[in-house]
């Protein structure tokens, strides 16, 4: 096949575009462009974004013989991710900047693109399996797994899409680097989001949003227990920098509750007040024929692993939580997976919008 290897900079893309032109497949590398500014992005040899990112792909084309091109989509990243996180946490939510770049840019723009040169297939070096049937499955390394940000991914994308790493640990793959003579073999991974340079997430969203003063309320009595700049800066679960000017009665810490924009209100309390039994969440994409399944269900990327009765709609997806969990964020994704002897099974994801707490069925 005439294949593509989205080439990022590290490790992994650069020995999923090795093992595919071993494999026999005609492979052409490409790097995304994705910052309109790339000094206003991070520095340093990290695996995504950066200049040195794009430098550290071309060697490594170099080095496995396979044609080298570099992509302009910043401003596609751009509307698609940035403004889109931005636009996402001004509403109370909590996206997934990842999720969102390999739904919109990495399967959607580029496998178009891919497509309409004449490609018959996108190599990337996600951890993850496609299995002989053609489903989404974790990698074997869980550690490593990023079949939850690949969830969004729809059937026709999956089936021009190959992972080849799904079956070695991320040791194994630095191993293989190693002996391929790629110098990218000990690189640090990612963990960073790429578009804010200092981490600062709270001072990004500052620096779009502007200041915007509210209060931070009890979520039990209502009562004022401080104020912040911005609910923008909260997710649900959050426990540092709260700020509390009145301590609790008994001492305990408190937790974001719930973020509220109409009224800039940020709502805490104590810990088991996060609990929910049941999830809503809209935008659902289903692979399973069966509308209603029992399953097990992740609630944000490296998060636990949940039993749940899911019941799925055009409409929406519904999760009734066999055990309560806690810090679930409208704007994350939840994940179902099906037990399988060859590695989870991913039914499909959708778009957490709320979360009902097991106390409310009382």
């Amino acid at each position: 096949m005439r294949v593509l290897a989205a080439m990022s900079g590290g490790v992994d893309s650069a020995v999923a575009a090795a093992r595919a032109k071993e494999a026999g497949h005609d492979v052409t590398g490409v790097h995304l462009a994705l910052a309109r500014n790339p000094q206003t992005y991070r520095t340093g040899a990290r695996g995504c974004c950066t200049l040195e990112d794009s430098r550290d792909a071309r060697r490594a084309a170099d080095v496995i013989g396979i044609p080298f091109y570099v992509w302009d989509m910043a401003d596609e990243f751009h509307e698609s991710v940035v403004d889109d996180f931005v636009e996402e946490y001004a509403a109370g939510r909590t996206p997934n900047p990842c999720l969102r770049c390999n739904e919109k840019i990495k399967f959607a723009a580029v496998l178009d693109r891919a497509v309409a040169l004449g490609f018959d297939a996108v190599v990337t070096g996600h951890h993850a399996r496609l299995g002989a049937d053609g489903l989404l499955r974790r990698s074997v390394d869980l550690a490593k797994d990023q079949s939850y940000v690949l969830a969004v991914l729809t059937r026709e994308q999956l089936d021009r899409a190959m992972f080849p790493l799904g079956d070695w640990t991320k040791e194994r793959v630095r191993a293989e680097a190693a002996a391929r003579g790629l110098a990218v073999a000990d690189k640090p991974d990612s963990h960073d989001i790429c578009f804010i340079a200092d981490g600062d997430t709270r001072g990004f969203l500052q620096g779009r949003l502007g200041s915007a003063p509210g209060d931070i309320v009890d979520g039990r009595t209502g009562a004022k227990l401080g104020t912040h700049n911005g609910a923008y800066g909260f997710t649900i679960g959050q426990r540092k920098g709260l700020d509390l000017r009145v301590p609790a009665a008994d001492g305990r810490p408190r937790y974001v509750l719930s973020i509220t924009p109409v009224t800039n209100t940020v709502t805490v309390g104590p810990r088991e007040d996060l609990e929910v039994d049941t999830v809503e969440a809209a935008r659902p994409i289903w692979h399973e024929d069966a509308a209603d399944v029992r399953c097990e269900v992740q609630l944000r990327a490296h998060g636990e692993v949940v039993p749940a009765s899911v019941t799925v709609s055009s409409s929406g997806l519904t999760a009734i939580l066999e055990t309560p969990a806690r810090g679930v964020a409208p704007g994350q994704a939840i994940v179902a997976y099906k037990p399988d002897p060859d590695g989870d099974i991913v039914l499909g994801s959708a778009t957490i919008t709320a979360g009902t707490r097991a106390s409310a069925h009382a």
